[in-house]
């Protein structure tokens, strides 16, 4: 990358002031954020018992994808940043062929053709994109002048375009937007000029109504039009956000008790164990029980921002930036969909909601994170 830049320490002049670099250098490891993912995903474990109506069997299910997460997130921070960037391109290519052979070849589910099946195994090739996308994006960008260009920023936004409109015909439209953002962080994080971003305001404001009339389709919709005023369904597609809201509300500050929740326990609350499961903890541990797990969101995602201010090169920085800034999505999306102060949209609460392929890919991306983190570490020695 002829324009990146390594910032490394004065020289010392003595050898003799090296430390050899410990254990967890060695691995690879954060030790800082590694705490945190354990005590997240331990609470999620203890929240998802109650929220799954007391299911061991749910709560070993989530534990085996964690075990897989772990491994997924070790053997991810071995790999250095060169080779990410070196296969950045391939890995791309590679996801939006998958996305390409899913509208051809793919499996349907509830409506949606989202999954390739290859033997018994199943799996969704945009949760690939998730990680393939800012990647690509950062590799694009690295290569060239930063701040960027018109040009650079036009070819940016072509390479994250792609892979959001091809999941958009699946159709999945949170994920499209999830994946779009993740490069538009990358982006943001080269130092793209405010100019680009007051631009991209006002076309988003600009193509609000042809959108509603010509892309979204009927039950989004439908989502749009709940969220505004979930009481004129109250039995129907308002049924899901007053459950939440009622949930929430009626937890208080010190909630009523683990397993207690009558909105979760009677199956007033749909979707307990997956999207709204927020909910249940507002419901059982109150208003405290969320500052916890807002706490230790909030902890983990100064922690990535931190690895992000340190990285040594450009690629590194955009990486860490955008997956970081993509970890806050989640959040934000599922806790604002909760609250019905956003559409519902299917987006998971990241490493409590039960799940499998999305604790994965978001895991990989920690285990990147890990790399930038022990990488700058070691240049610095």
């Amino acid at each position: 990358m002829a324009n990146d830049y390594v910032r490394q320490m004065p020289h010392q002049g003595s050898h003799s002031m090296a430390r050899a670099p410990g254990a967890a250098m060695r691995l690879h490891i954060d030790v800082p954020l590694l705490i945190l993912l354990l005590l997240l995903t331990g609470y999620g474990l203890f929240v998802l018992y109650s929220a799954s109506g007391q299911s061991m069997a749910a709560v070993v299910r989530q534990g085996r994808f964690f075990l897989v997460a772990y491994v997924a997130m070790f053997v991810a921070a071995q790999i250095s940043l060169q080779r990410y960037a070196r296969w950045a391109p391939w890995l791309y290519l590679a996801g939006v062929g998958m996305l390409v052979a899913v509208m051809f070849a793919g499996v349907g589910a509830k409506g949606a053709q989202r999954w390739l099946q290859i033997g018994g195994f199943r799996f969704q090739p945009s949760e690939i994109m998730k990680l393939a996308v800012p990647m690509a994006v950062a590799w694009f960008l690295a290569e060239r002048m930063l701040p960027p260009r018109f040009a650079p920023v036009m070819g940016a936004l072509t390479l994250l375009g792609i892979p959001a409109l091809l999941i958009l015909q699946q159709p999945d439209l949170g994920t499209a937007l999830l994946i779009a953002s993740s490069g538009l962080f990358a982006l943001f994080m080269a130092g793209i000029g405010w100019r680009y971003i007051l631009g991209a305001v006002v076309l988003g404001v600009a193509s609000a109504w042809p959108a509603w009339m010509f892309v979204l389709k009927d039950y989004q919709k439908q989502r749009i039009l709940t969220m505004l005023n979930p009481e004129s369904d109250k039995l129907g597609a308002g049924w899901n956000i007053i459950q939440s809201k009622t949930a929430i509300g009626s937890g208080g500050w010190e909630g009523k008790g683990w397993m207690q929740g009558t909105q979760s326990q009677l199956d007033f609350l749909p979707e307990s164990h997956t999207d709204f499961i927020i909910a249940v903890l507002a419901e059982e541990h109150g208003l405290r029980g969320v500052l916890v797990l807002v706490s230790l969101y909030l902890l983990i995602l100064l922690r990535g921002f931190l690895i992000g201010l340190r990285a040594q090169t450009s690629f590194g920085r955009m990486m860490a930036g955008s997956l970081t800034l993509t970890f806050f999505v989640y959040i934000f999306v599922n806790m604002g969909m909760v609250a019905g102060l956003l559409p519902v949209v299917g987006v998971p609460l990241p490493l409590v909601s039960a799940g499998g392929t999305s604790i994965v890919t978001l895991m990989a991306g920690f285990g990147i994170l890990m790399a930038i983190s022990t990488e700058q570490r070691m240049v610095a020695r």
